[in-house]
């Protein structure tokens, strides 16, 4: 790869883990499906004990999921993309997940973060797009979501 495609590359794979969070806090949180490779994957480990959703029929169901009540934003930062070919990317990047269940409308106090981790990607370029073809979340601090109060 030359160096403008590389950097192509990286943007446009930072693009997808930045509108991965703003569909899920502003948009509508099945459509992050449509950021994966058909045969897409998300899990959340540990093994057995984790969650895990393959393919976009059930990556849409499972953010789909996703409380009517749940008001939520995520910080993301440090999001280094390493391109491996001309059609195949990683990535890792952390997040800071604040979130309140049970919110009807409003401000709401602010509460620490309830998760803080990292995303582990692969990516696959398919018809000139850069989709994720597997997402792996690490916590590193985990706490229980807060009720609106």
């Amino acid at each position: 790869m030359d160096a403008m495609q590389r950097l192509i590359a990286e943007r446009a794979c930072e693009r997808v883990v930045l509108e991965f969070v703003h569909r899920l806090d502003l948009g509508e949180p099945a459509s992050v499906a449509e950021l994966f490779t058909e045969d897409g994957s998300w899990q959340w480990p540990p093994p057995g004990a984790g969650r895990r959703a393959r393919g976009r029929p059930a990556l849409r169901a499972y953010f789909g999921a996703r409380p009517d009540d749940r008001l939520s934003r995520r910080i993301m930062s440090n999001v280094v993309v390493t391109p491996a070919s001309p059609d195949t990317a990683t990535a890792t990047s952390y997040f800071t997940t604040y979130r309140v269940d049970g919110w009807s409308g409003g401000m709401v106090p602010p509460g620490p973060p309830v998760q803080v981790g990292t995303y582990t990607d692969a990516f696959r370029r398919v018809d000139g797009a850069w989709l994720i073809a597997s997402r792996t979340l690490h916590l590193a601090f985990g706490g229980p979501t807060p009720k609106a109060g």
